[in-house]
C-alpha cells in the first residue's frame, strides 16, 4: 500500500477540503442505510492525511495541532463518521511518538506514512469501572507472548491494518499491544448499534491466544506520567468532530430557513428568513460557532507550545484550553442540530430528509466523556490553580 506524502500544513488543509467535497454527497445515504464507508476510508488514508502527524525526523509533516483539528472538522462536516474513524489512529500515532522505542518509532511511523491504519481496542464494556483492564498479555516462555481479551467501542478497528489493544502484562503493568488486523486469533465484530455515528463500526474486538512480538508492545502507563499532551490531544480531536457536526447542521439550517421553512403567522412576514425571532436565534448560533472555532484554534496553539516544551505547566494549560473548546463545541453541535429541526418545522422531521442524523451524531459523539465535569476542572484551575487529572478524557 502506498499513500500520498503530504509535506505542509497548507497542503493538508487543501487535501481535506477536496476530500470533504467528495465525501459529503453520500453521507446521508450511508447513515440511512448503515453502509460502511470502506471505499471512502481507503481513499481517505491514501490521501496522506492519516500520516500528517508523523514527526519530521521520520519523514512526516508534523503539522500543527491547529491544522490537524481543522482537517478533522472539515471531514466531520462532510461525514462525521469518517471524521471519527481516524481519531484513534492519530492518538495511537501520538503514542508511538511519546512512548515508542527508536525501533518501534522507525517501524510504525513508516507504516503510518505508507497508509496503514491504526484502529482501537482500548475501552471495556460490562464493567462498573471504566479503568478496569481485562485484556492480558502473557509470557508463554518458548511459546512467546500471547494476548487474550475482549474490548468494545473499537472505532476504526474494522478498517484497520493494526489494532492496538490496551492490556496488562503479568506484572500488572499497563501496555498497548499493536496487533496485526489479520493476526490469527484476533476477531473484529461489526456489532455497533448506536443510534448515531452509525457507520463508524465501533464494535467488539476479541483476542484469543494471539501471538505477539516484543516490537508490538508499548508501555502504556508512560503516556501520562510524566505529564504529556496525550490526553488533551485526544480531546482536541473529539472537539473538532463536534465542531464539524455543528457546521453541517448549520449548513442545512441555512438552506431550510431560506427555502423550505414557513413563517409563523404572528411574525407578519412572508418568508421564514425574515422572521425577527428566527434571525435572533440564528445570530446566537453564528456567535456560538465562531466562539467554538476560536477556542478550538486556541487549544491547538496551546498544544503546539506544549509539544515543543512539554513542562507540567504547559501541559496543564493545554488541558484546560482544550477543555474549554470541548465544552463549547459540544453545546454548539447539540444546539445547532436541535434548532435545525425546530426552525425547519414538521417537514424537517420526515425520514426522507434524514436531518435528524445531525442530532443523533452529535448526541452520540458528545457522550464520549462527561463534559459536565469540564467547567469544574476549568474553574478549579482558574481559582485554585488545581491540576486536572491526566487521562484521555481531560
Amino acid at each position: 500500500m502506498t499513500a500520498h506524502l503530504i509535506k505542509t500544513d497548507a497542503e493538508a488543509i487543501s487535501v481535506a477540503r477536496a476530500l470533504a467535497a467528495e465525501f459529503a454527497p453520500g453521507a446521508s445515504g450511508r447513515d440511512r442505510d448503515r453502509r460502511l464507508p470502506h471505499e471512502e476510508v481507503e481513499r481517505f488514508s491514501a490521501s496522506g492525511l492519516w500520516g500528517i502527524t508523523v514527526p519530521r525526523a521520520f519523514g512526516g509533516a508534523a503539522v500543527s495541532h491547529v491544522t490537524l483539528a481543522e482537517v478533522i472538522a472539515l471531514i466531520s462536516e462532510a461525514d462525521p463518521a469518517l471524521g471519527q474513524i481516524p481519531q484513534n489512529h492519530h492518538c495511537l500515532v501520538d503514542a508511538v511518538r511519546l512512548i515508542g522505542s527508536p525501533a518501534q518509532q522507525d517501524f510504525f511511523f513508516r507504516e503510518a506514512l505508507e497508509g496503514r491504519r491504526f484502529g482501537n481496542a482500548v475501552s471495556e464494556s460490562g464493567t462498573p469501572d471504566a479503568k478496569v483492564i481485562t485484556a492480558r498479555l502473557s509470557d508463554k516462555g518458548a511459546g512467546g507472548l500471547r494476548l487474550d481479551g475482549r474490548k468494545f467501542y473499537c472505532t476504526g478497528a474494522l478498517f484497520a491494518h493494526w489494532v492496538p489493544v490496551a492490556a496488562k502484562d503479568e506484572q500488572g503493568r499497563q501496555v498497548l499491544v499493536y496487533v496485526r488486523r489479520d493476526a490469527p486469533g484476533l476477531e473484529v465484530l461489526d456489532d455497533w448499534s448506536g443510534f448515531g455515528q452509525r457507520t463508524t463500526a465501533s464494535g467488539t474486538v476479541t483476542a484469543q491466544n494471539v501471538a505477539v512480538e516484543p516490537l508490538q508492545v508499548f508501555p502504556r502507563a508512560q503516556l501520562f506520567d510524566p505529564p504529556t499532551i496525550h490526553g488533551p490531544f485526544a480531546q482536541l480531536l473529539h472537539a473538532a468532530i463536534d465542531l464539524g457536526i455543528g457546521r453541517a447542521a448549520m449548513a442545512d439550517l441555512r438552506t431550510w430557513v431560506r427555502e423550505r421553512a414557513r413563517p409563523w403567522p404572528d411574525s407578519g412576514v412572508a418568508r421564514a428568513a425574515d422572521d425577527p425571532l428566527t434571525l435572533a436565534r440564528l445570530g446566537e448560533l453564528v456567535i456560538q460557532q465562531h466562539a467554538a472555532e476560536a477556542l478550538l484554534e486556541r487549544g491547538g496553539r496551546y498544544l503546539d507550545e506544549a509539544r515543543e516544551h512539554s513542562t507540567p505547566e504547559r501541559v496543564t494549560e493545554a488541558s484546560i484550553s482544550v477543555a474549554e473548546a470541548k465544552v463549547v463545541t459540544t453545546e454548539f453541535a447539540l444546539r445547532a442540530a436541535t434548532t435545525l429541526i425546530e426552525l425547519g418545522g414538521t417537514q424537517a422531521t420526515l425520514a426522507e430528509h434524514n436531518l435528524d442524523r445531525h442530532w443523533r451524531n452529535a448526541r452520540t459523539h458528545t457522550v464520549h466523556d462527561p463534559v459536565r465535569w469540564k467547567p469544574h476542572a476549568i474553574g478549579n484551575h482558574w481559582l485554585n490553580g488545581a491540576t486536572p487529572q491526566r487521562h484521555a478524557s481531560l
